[in-house]
Protein backbone atom coordinates (compact mmCIF):
# COMPACT_ATOMS: atom_id res chain seq x y z
CA UNK A 1 0.00 0.00 0.00
CA UNK A 2 3.21 2.04 0.72
CA UNK A 3 4.59 1.71 -2.43
CA UNK A 4 1.35 2.21 -4.51
CA UNK A 5 1.19 5.66 -2.52
CA UNK A 6 4.52 6.60 -3.52
CA UNK A 7 4.35 5.60 -6.92
CA UNK A 8 0.98 7.89 -6.88
CA UNK A 9 3.14 10.69 -5.74
CA UNK A 10 6.14 10.25 -8.24
CA UNK A 11 3.46 10.43 -10.93
CA UNK A 12 1.66 13.68 -9.91
CA UNK A 13 5.11 15.26 -9.33
CA UNK A 14 6.20 13.95 -12.83
CA UNK A 15 2.61 15.37 -14.50
CA UNK A 16 2.74 18.88 -12.66
CA UNK A 17 6.58 18.93 -14.05
CA UNK A 18 5.82 18.50 -17.59
CA UNK A 19 2.55 20.89 -17.02
CA UNK A 20 5.01 24.02 -16.07
CA UNK A 21 7.36 23.30 -18.89
CA UNK A 22 4.65 23.58 -21.37
CA UNK A 23 2.62 26.81 -19.22
CA UNK A 24 5.30 28.45 -16.78
CA UNK A 25 3.32 31.00 -14.65
CA UNK A 26 6.05 33.21 -14.25
CA UNK A 27 5.91 36.22 -16.30
CA UNK A 28 9.41 36.88 -18.35
CA UNK A 29 10.77 40.56 -18.10
CA UNK A 30 10.68 42.39 -21.37
CA UNK A 31 14.59 43.97 -22.40
CA UNK A 32 14.79 46.37 -25.15
CA UNK A 33 18.53 46.55 -26.64
CA UNK A 34 19.67 50.03 -27.50
CA UNK A 35 22.13 50.27 -30.00
CA UNK A 36 25.67 51.06 -28.48
CA UNK A 37 24.20 50.76 -24.65
CA UNK A 38 23.45 47.94 -22.59
CA UNK A 39 19.91 46.17 -22.29
CA UNK A 40 17.47 48.43 -20.15
CA UNK A 41 14.51 47.35 -19.12
CA UNK A 42 11.31 48.73 -20.28
CA UNK A 43 10.08 50.52 -17.36
CA UNK A 44 13.39 52.00 -16.21
CA UNK A 45 13.58 53.24 -19.94
CA UNK A 46 10.15 55.11 -19.02
CA UNK A 47 11.46 56.26 -16.16
CA UNK A 48 14.72 57.53 -17.58
CA UNK A 49 12.51 59.46 -20.33
CA UNK A 50 9.90 61.03 -17.73
CA UNK A 51 12.87 62.36 -16.02
CA UNK A 52 14.87 63.63 -18.94
CA UNK A 53 11.96 66.35 -19.18
CA UNK A 54 12.49 68.88 -16.74
CA UNK A 55 11.29 72.29 -16.10
CA UNK A 56 14.05 73.34 -17.69
CA UNK A 57 12.92 71.69 -20.92
CA UNK A 58 9.37 72.71 -20.50
CA UNK A 59 10.25 76.54 -20.29
CA UNK A 60 12.28 76.29 -23.51
CA UNK A 61 9.45 74.57 -25.70
CA UNK A 62 7.31 77.35 -23.75
CA UNK A 63 9.26 80.44 -24.62
CA UNK A 64 11.58 79.49 -27.75
CA UNK A 65 8.52 80.12 -29.99
CA UNK A 66 8.79 83.75 -29.24
CA UNK A 67 12.25 84.73 -29.31
CA UNK A 68 13.48 86.58 -32.80
CA UNK A 69 16.69 87.23 -34.80
CA UNK A 70 17.21 91.08 -35.21
CA UNK A 71 19.47 91.69 -38.34
CA UNK A 72 20.20 95.14 -38.52
CA UNK A 73 21.62 98.17 -41.38
CA UNK A 74 23.64 100.69 -39.26
CA UNK A 75 25.11 103.77 -41.00
CA UNK A 76 27.98 104.92 -38.95
CA UNK A 77 30.68 108.19 -39.38
CA UNK A 78 33.86 107.17 -40.15
CA UNK A 79 36.84 109.71 -39.76
CA UNK A 80 39.46 109.02 -42.24
CA UNK A 81 43.11 108.77 -41.35
CA UNK A 82 44.26 112.37 -40.46
CA UNK A 83 47.95 113.11 -39.52
CA UNK A 84 47.40 116.67 -37.53
CA UNK A 85 45.04 114.29 -34.80
CA UNK A 86 48.22 114.05 -32.75
CA UNK A 87 47.38 116.38 -29.64
CA UNK A 88 50.02 118.90 -30.38
CA UNK A 89 49.77 119.36 -33.86
CA UNK A 90 45.91 119.15 -33.51
CA UNK A 91 45.64 122.07 -31.27
CA UNK A 92 48.49 123.69 -33.61
CA UNK A 93 46.63 123.48 -36.85
CA UNK A 94 43.15 123.40 -35.46
CA UNK A 95 40.72 124.22 -37.46
CA UNK A 96 42.58 124.66 -40.56
CA UNK A 97 42.42 121.15 -41.98
CA UNK A 98 38.99 119.79 -41.02
CA UNK A 99 38.31 116.20 -40.12
CA UNK A 100 36.95 114.21 -43.69
CA UNK A 101 34.39 111.83 -42.55
CA UNK A 102 32.30 109.54 -44.46
CA UNK A 103 29.18 107.42 -43.96
CA UNK A 104 29.63 103.39 -43.86
CA UNK A 105 26.59 100.89 -43.36
CA UNK A 106 27.53 98.33 -40.83
CA UNK A 107 25.34 95.05 -40.47
CA UNK A 108 24.37 94.34 -36.88
CA UNK A 109 23.00 90.98 -35.11
CA UNK A 110 21.02 90.61 -32.36
CA UNK A 111 17.69 88.57 -30.77
CA UNK A 112 14.33 90.08 -28.94
CA UNK A 113 11.51 88.60 -27.82
CA UNK A 114 8.03 88.99 -28.70
CA UNK A 115 5.46 90.22 -25.58
CA UNK A 116 2.27 89.97 -27.53
CA UNK A 117 0.56 88.19 -30.19
CA UNK A 118 0.34 92.09 -31.94
CA UNK A 119 3.78 91.52 -32.66
CA UNK A 120 5.45 93.92 -30.32
CA UNK A 121 8.82 92.70 -29.43
CA UNK A 122 11.66 94.35 -27.02
CA UNK A 123 15.61 94.15 -27.53
CA UNK A 124 18.03 95.99 -26.55
CA UNK A 125 18.58 99.96 -27.55
CA UNK A 126 22.13 99.10 -28.60
CA UNK A 127 21.46 96.53 -30.96
CA UNK A 128 18.56 98.74 -33.13
CA UNK A 129 19.83 102.42 -32.51
CA UNK A 130 20.68 104.09 -35.75
CA UNK A 131 19.75 101.48 -38.08
CA UNK A 132 18.17 102.18 -41.36
CA UNK A 133 16.83 99.24 -41.54
CA UNK A 134 15.23 96.13 -38.96
CA UNK A 135 14.62 93.09 -40.44
CA UNK A 136 12.79 90.06 -38.24
CA UNK A 137 13.59 86.52 -38.42
CA UNK A 138 11.12 84.57 -36.70
CA UNK A 139 12.10 80.77 -35.31
CA UNK A 140 9.64 79.37 -38.57
CA UNK A 141 11.89 81.00 -40.45
CA UNK A 142 9.44 84.01 -41.57
CA UNK A 143 10.99 87.88 -42.18
CA UNK A 144 9.14 90.02 -41.44
CA UNK A 145 10.21 94.17 -41.92
CA UNK A 146 10.87 95.59 -38.15
CA UNK A 147 9.37 98.90 -37.07
CA UNK A 148 11.15 101.31 -34.19
CA UNK A 149 8.41 102.27 -32.06
CA UNK A 150 10.35 103.72 -29.15
CA UNK A 151 13.55 103.65 -27.34
CA UNK A 152 15.35 104.62 -24.36
CA UNK A 153 19.16 105.04 -24.29
CA UNK A 154 19.51 105.07 -20.54
CA UNK A 155 17.78 101.91 -19.58
CA UNK A 156 19.20 100.67 -23.13
CA UNK A 157 15.96 99.16 -23.96
CA UNK A 158 13.75 99.19 -27.48
CA UNK A 159 10.41 98.61 -28.58
CA UNK A 160 10.11 96.97 -32.32
CA UNK A 161 6.89 96.45 -33.93
CA UNK A 162 6.15 93.57 -37.01
CA UNK A 163 2.79 93.25 -38.72
CA UNK A 164 1.40 90.01 -38.13
CA UNK A 165 -1.57 88.48 -36.22
CA UNK A 166 -1.72 85.09 -33.80
CA UNK A 167 1.88 85.57 -33.77
CA UNK A 168 3.95 83.40 -30.32
CA UNK A 169 4.70 85.26 -27.47
CA UNK A 170 6.56 84.56 -24.30
CA UNK A 171 4.48 85.74 -21.04
CA UNK A 172 6.90 88.12 -18.57
CA UNK A 173 6.75 87.53 -15.20
CA UNK A 174 8.34 89.69 -12.22
CA UNK A 175 11.73 90.28 -10.86
CA UNK A 176 11.18 91.26 -7.35
CA UNK A 177 10.95 87.85 -6.04
CA UNK A 178 13.84 86.70 -7.72
CA UNK A 179 15.93 83.91 -5.39
CA UNK A 180 20.15 83.84 -5.64
CA UNK A 181 20.85 80.28 -6.78
CA UNK A 182 17.48 79.65 -8.68
CA UNK A 183 17.57 78.52 -11.99
CA UNK A 184 17.62 80.41 -15.18
CA UNK A 185 17.44 80.20 -18.61
CA UNK A 186 19.24 82.63 -21.44
CA UNK A 187 17.53 83.05 -24.80
CA UNK A 188 19.39 83.89 -27.90
CA UNK A 189 18.77 83.60 -32.13
CA UNK A 190 21.45 85.73 -33.01
CA UNK A 191 21.78 83.98 -36.32
CA UNK A 192 17.81 83.30 -37.17
CA UNK A 193 18.65 84.49 -40.71
CA UNK A 194 21.45 82.72 -41.65
CA UNK A 195 20.83 79.29 -40.30
CA UNK A 196 17.71 76.61 -42.01
CA UNK A 197 17.07 75.84 -38.67
CA UNK A 198 15.59 79.27 -37.30
CA UNK A 199 15.39 77.81 -33.92
CA UNK A 200 16.72 79.84 -30.90
CA UNK A 201 19.63 78.18 -28.69
CA UNK A 202 19.86 78.38 -24.81
CA UNK A 203 21.87 78.32 -22.39
CA UNK A 204 21.38 77.05 -18.70
CA UNK A 205 22.46 78.87 -14.80
CA UNK A 206 21.55 80.35 -11.34
CA UNK A 207 20.87 83.87 -10.26
CA UNK A 208 23.69 84.43 -9.23
CA UNK A 209 23.32 88.08 -7.87
CA UNK A 210 20.64 90.99 -7.88
CA UNK A 211 20.65 94.51 -7.84
CA UNK A 212 23.89 95.32 -9.53
CA UNK A 213 24.95 98.60 -10.83
CA UNK A 214 27.53 99.76 -13.20
CA UNK A 215 28.55 101.92 -16.16
CA UNK A 216 29.06 100.92 -19.66
CA UNK A 217 32.27 100.25 -20.46
CA UNK A 218 31.90 101.86 -24.13
CA UNK A 219 32.11 105.34 -23.52
CA UNK A 220 28.08 105.77 -23.71
CA UNK A 221 27.56 107.16 -20.87
CA UNK A 222 24.73 104.62 -19.49
CA UNK A 223 24.99 103.35 -16.26
CA UNK A 224 23.19 100.39 -15.73
CA UNK A 225 21.22 100.03 -12.21
CA UNK A 226 19.46 97.11 -10.69
CA UNK A 227 20.94 94.34 -13.20
CA UNK A 228 20.09 90.67 -12.62
CA UNK A 229 23.51 88.85 -12.72
CA UNK A 230 23.35 85.14 -13.97
CA UNK A 231 26.01 82.49 -15.01
CA UNK A 232 24.21 81.16 -17.52
CA UNK A 233 26.36 81.93 -20.92
CA UNK A 234 25.03 85.48 -23.34
CA UNK A 235 27.26 84.91 -25.90
CA UNK A 236 27.51 87.84 -28.68
CA UNK A 237 24.63 88.51 -30.76
CA UNK A 238 22.11 87.33 -27.75
CA UNK A 239 21.76 90.84 -26.46
CA UNK A 240 17.83 91.78 -26.67
CA UNK A 241 17.70 87.93 -25.87
CA UNK A 242 14.92 87.05 -22.76
CA UNK A 243 16.22 85.64 -19.68
CA UNK A 244 13.83 83.08 -18.17
CA UNK A 245 12.72 80.90 -15.25
CA UNK A 246 11.57 77.51 -14.74
CA UNK A 247 8.68 78.38 -14.75
CA UNK A 248 8.91 79.83 -18.70
CA UNK A 249 8.41 83.26 -17.68
CA UNK A 250 10.86 86.17 -18.66
CA UNK A 251 12.58 87.46 -15.95
CA UNK A 252 14.97 89.81 -17.83
CA UNK A 253 16.26 91.09 -21.26
CA UNK A 254 19.82 90.04 -21.51
CA UNK A 255 22.47 92.92 -22.32
CA UNK A 256 26.08 92.63 -20.99
CA UNK A 257 28.48 90.06 -19.87
CA UNK A 258 31.86 91.19 -18.70
CA UNK A 259 34.91 89.23 -20.58
CA UNK A 260 38.54 89.17 -21.17
CA UNK A 261 37.99 86.62 -24.08
CA UNK A 262 35.41 88.18 -25.23
CA UNK A 263 33.08 84.93 -25.03
CA UNK A 264 31.37 84.26 -21.92
CA UNK A 265 33.01 83.79 -18.49
CA UNK A 266 30.05 83.27 -16.66
CA UNK A 267 29.32 86.79 -15.61
CA UNK A 268 26.27 87.82 -17.71
CA UNK A 269 23.62 90.85 -16.72
CA UNK A 270 19.72 91.56 -17.76
CA UNK A 271 17.79 93.64 -17.14
CA UNK A 272 14.89 93.02 -14.86
CA UNK A 273 11.45 92.44 -16.11
CA UNK A 274 10.12 95.16 -13.52
CA UNK A 275 11.91 97.90 -15.42
CA UNK A 276 11.03 96.76 -18.97
CA UNK A 277 7.49 96.58 -18.05
CA UNK A 278 7.61 100.20 -16.66
CA UNK A 279 9.09 101.12 -20.06
CA UNK A 280 6.20 99.22 -22.12
CA UNK A 281 3.82 101.07 -20.05
CA UNK A 282 5.47 104.20 -20.64
CA UNK A 283 5.64 104.17 -24.16
CA UNK A 284 2.26 102.79 -24.98
CA UNK A 285 1.36 105.76 -23.17
CA UNK A 286 3.32 108.68 -24.21
CA UNK A 287 0.88 110.88 -26.23
CA UNK A 288 2.39 110.47 -30.22
CA UNK A 289 1.86 113.45 -32.40
CA UNK A 290 2.69 112.14 -36.08
CA UNK A 291 3.21 115.25 -38.02
CA UNK A 292 3.06 115.17 -41.92
CA UNK A 293 6.87 115.24 -43.44
CA UNK A 294 5.42 117.93 -45.79
CA UNK A 295 4.09 120.15 -42.88
CA UNK A 296 7.91 120.20 -40.87
CA UNK A 297 9.16 123.31 -40.91
CA UNK A 298 12.76 123.44 -42.38
CA UNK A 299 15.10 126.31 -42.14
CA UNK A 300 18.46 126.61 -44.17
CA UNK A 301 21.50 128.55 -42.48
CA UNK A 302 24.17 130.16 -43.70
CA UNK A 303 26.53 127.58 -43.12
CA UNK A 304 24.62 124.96 -45.90
CA UNK A 305 23.07 122.92 -43.06
CA UNK A 306 19.13 123.09 -43.05
CA UNK A 307 17.80 122.24 -39.33
CA UNK A 308 14.10 121.48 -38.30
CA UNK A 309 12.79 121.05 -34.82
CA UNK A 310 12.96 117.69 -33.34
CA UNK A 311 9.71 116.23 -33.26
CA UNK A 312 7.70 112.25 -32.49
CA UNK A 313 7.72 112.38 -36.69
CA UNK A 314 11.43 112.79 -37.55
CA UNK A 315 12.50 110.33 -33.89
CA UNK A 316 10.87 107.34 -35.69
CA UNK A 317 12.16 108.68 -39.36
CA UNK A 318 15.87 108.73 -38.09
CA UNK A 319 15.74 106.53 -35.06
CA UNK A 320 16.54 109.33 -32.99
CA UNK A 321 17.84 108.74 -29.19
CA UNK A 322 16.74 112.12 -27.75
CA UNK A 323 13.58 114.54 -28.74
CA UNK A 324 15.90 117.61 -27.66
CA UNK A 325 18.18 119.96 -29.85
CA UNK A 326 17.08 120.51 -33.61
CA UNK A 327 17.63 117.74 -36.04
CA UNK A 328 20.03 118.15 -39.43
CA UNK A 329 17.48 117.36 -42.27
CA UNK A 330 19.96 118.73 -45.44
CA UNK A 331 23.66 119.39 -46.20
CA UNK A 332 24.68 121.45 -49.04
CA UNK A 333 27.35 119.82 -50.81
CA UNK A 334 30.83 121.69 -50.11
CA UNK A 335 29.19 123.65 -47.03
CA UNK A 336 30.63 124.80 -43.66
CA UNK A 337 28.11 121.73 -42.46
CA UNK A 338 29.21 119.32 -45.17
CA UNK A 339 33.28 119.95 -44.39
CA UNK A 340 32.30 119.74 -40.30
CA UNK A 341 31.44 115.85 -41.11
CA UNK A 342 27.34 116.68 -40.50
CA UNK A 343 25.23 114.02 -41.88
CA UNK A 344 21.43 114.29 -42.08
CA UNK A 345 19.18 112.64 -38.84
CA UNK A 346 22.57 114.71 -36.40
CA UNK A 347 20.55 116.34 -33.75
CA UNK A 348 22.71 119.90 -32.85
CA UNK A 349 22.53 120.24 -29.29
CA UNK A 350 24.58 123.35 -28.75
CA UNK A 351 26.49 126.05 -30.48
CA UNK A 352 29.52 128.30 -28.81
CA UNK A 353 28.41 127.12 -25.84
CA UNK A 354 24.51 128.17 -26.60
CA UNK A 355 21.77 125.64 -26.90
CA UNK A 356 19.08 125.82 -29.45
CA UNK A 357 15.30 126.30 -28.52
CA UNK A 358 13.86 125.38 -31.55
CA UNK A 359 15.16 125.81 -35.85
CA UNK A 360 14.67 129.41 -35.55
CA UNK A 361 16.66 130.07 -32.54
CA UNK A 362 19.76 127.73 -34.10
CA UNK A 363 19.50 130.14 -37.56
CA UNK A 364 19.87 133.13 -35.02
CA UNK A 365 23.12 131.60 -33.82
CA UNK A 366 24.56 130.14 -36.99
CA UNK A 367 23.90 133.83 -38.15
CA UNK A 368 26.13 135.40 -35.69
CA UNK A 369 29.05 133.01 -36.04
CA UNK A 370 32.12 135.33 -36.71
CA UNK A 371 35.78 133.61 -36.23
CA UNK A 372 35.20 130.24 -35.05
CA UNK A 373 32.60 127.66 -34.51
CA UNK A 374 32.29 125.25 -31.63
CA UNK A 375 29.12 122.58 -32.06
CA UNK A 376 27.86 119.55 -30.17
CA UNK A 377 26.25 116.96 -31.98
CA UNK A 378 24.21 113.99 -31.11
CA UNK A 379 24.86 111.20 -33.52
CA UNK A 380 23.07 107.66 -32.82
CA UNK A 381 23.12 108.85 -28.90
CA UNK A 382 26.74 109.31 -28.89
CA UNK A 383 27.66 113.30 -28.17
CA UNK A 384 30.42 114.56 -30.62
CA UNK A 385 32.41 118.10 -30.22
CA UNK A 386 33.11 119.46 -33.50
CA UNK A 387 35.66 122.66 -33.77
CA UNK A 388 35.65 124.92 -37.21
CA UNK A 389 38.08 128.22 -37.44
CA UNK A 390 36.90 130.59 -40.24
Amino acid sequence: MKNLSLIISVIIIVILGVFLIKHPTVTKTKFTQIPGRSIVPVSMQVDINNSRTTAIVFAARKVSSAVVSITVMQERIVTAFDPFSDPFWGDFFKGAFPQRQFKQQIQGLGSGVLINSEGDIITNAHVVEGATTIKITLPDSRQLDGELIDIDRTLDLALVKVKGKDLPYASLGKSDDLMIGEWCIAFGNPFGFLLEDAQPSITVGVISALNRTMKSSQGDGREYKNMVQTDAAINPGNSGGPLVNALGEVIGINTFIFTHSGGSEGIGFAIPINDVKKFINETKNRPKTKISEDKIEKIKTKIGVTVSDNNYTLMRKYNLASENGVVVVDIDDNSVGSMLGLTIGDIIVSVNNQKPKNASDFQRLASNIKNQLEMVIDRSGEQIRIFYRF
